[in-house]
């Protein structure tokens, strides 16, 4: 029985292009920065985004760490949504790598969110309160199904954040599947803020690797921090060959879009599964499986008994993500196993 795996787009393997690629890899010493193929992606991805700088880092996980450690000192206070990967996935890295405490701020993603950012900014001089720094946005939103934020809602909350002396960073993890869902150009999504995370190992294939991009000055102190985390990497060069054909990729985004819908429309037909389609924006679907008899664990392991793998998201929802390695037959594919298990009542 093949397996079809929907578990996340971090499961995409590299293309044979990436393969070629890698082997044929021109390399040098990145923490002298004498790796030609890194120095390469790194201006890439920085003209791409239209920031001065760039910087090849293992993870997104750390970009964004290596973001928050250098824009802020021990004690500051990050503001973050409150559902987003920053506070729910990155294991308090803010708390222990950097002594950042981080905030979280409901609907910040949401178009109230403008409003709720003031009531949560703590001024600095007062010696029982952590002053705000930094304000963290996410794009698109993992766990709010793939949403996207447009470039009208990131200027307005640059706006507040502006307003009150704070920086202002973006996990742009997977910005290249909100800027092909709202047709513009990825560096409209970045515009004005002071840095920017975006990976290469989601739906862009790469077997691993982000980019961390600011002015040049935050790049070179973000560099610096990189190699207190242990990331100069050395030759690094092999694996940012595989960046550079990720960041060709980023137009195919399209492709997984489609078979999202199309996911989520064969899903939202069978009962007990429900599904806000309008959050269906990029290439995740977050079902509540509650009304099917099950919870999310006991409705995996009958999804994994028939070859399909998904993911629990937590109080009673499913998520799954589709990715290059699944193609529209297998969505089908996924949606008659689906219709065919809840038809018989199990």
């Amino acid at each position: 029985m093949k397996t079809i795996d929907l578990r996340s787009d971090t499961i995409t393997v590299p293309t044979p292009e990436m393969r070629r690629a890698m082997a044929e890899a021109e390399v040098g010493d990145d923490v002298y920065r004498e790796d030609p193929t890194v120095n390469r992606l790194e201006a890439e991805a920085a003209a791409l985004l239209k920031k001065e700088a760039a910087l090849f880092v293992p993870s997104g996980t750390m970009g964004n760490q290596l973001a928050i450690m250098t824009h802020c000192r021990r004690g500051d206070e990050v503001l973050v949504d409150a559902g987003s990967h920053i506070l729910h996935y990155e294991v308090a890295a803010a708390a222990v790598l950097t002594g950042a405490q981080l905030c979280p701020v409901r609907g910040l993603h949401d178009t109230g969110g403008v409003q709720e950012v003031g009531k949560y900014v703590r001024p600095a001089g007062d010696d029982h309160i952590p002053p705000t720094t930094l304000l963290c946005l996410e794009n698109t939103h993992n766990r709010m199904g793939g949403t996207v934020m447009d470039s009208a809602a990131t200027r307005s909350l640059l706006q507040v954040a502006r307003s009150y002396g704070l920086k202002v960073h973006l996990d742009g993890a997977r910005i290249f599947n909100a800027a092909v869902s709202l047709g513009c150009d990825p560096a409209d999504l970045a515009e004005g803020l002071d840095s920017v995370m975006f990976c290469l190992s989601k739906g862009l294939s790469a077997p691993v690797g982000s980019l961390l991009l600011g002015s040049g000055e935050f790049i070179r102190r973000a560099r610096k921090n990189r190699k207190l985390l242990g990331g100069g990497m050395r030759q690094a060069g092999v694996l940012a060959a595989a960046g550079l054909e990720a960041l060709k990729m980023r137009h195919r985004l399209a492709e997984d879009h489609a078979n999202a819908r199309l996911l989520a429309r064969g899903l939202a037909q069978i009962p007990g599964i429900a599904i806000d389609l309008e959050t269906v924006q990029t290439n995740i679907v977050v079902m509540d499986v509650g009304g099917t008899g099950h919870d999310a664990a006991s409705f995996l392991a009958l999804l994994a008994a028939r070859g399909v793998k998904a993911g629990n998201f937590g109080g009673g929802r499913v998520r799954m993500v589709t990715h290059k390695d699944v193609g529209d037959r297998q969505i089908q594919e996924v949606v008659d196993i689906l219709s065919r298990l809840l038809s018989k009542g199990e």
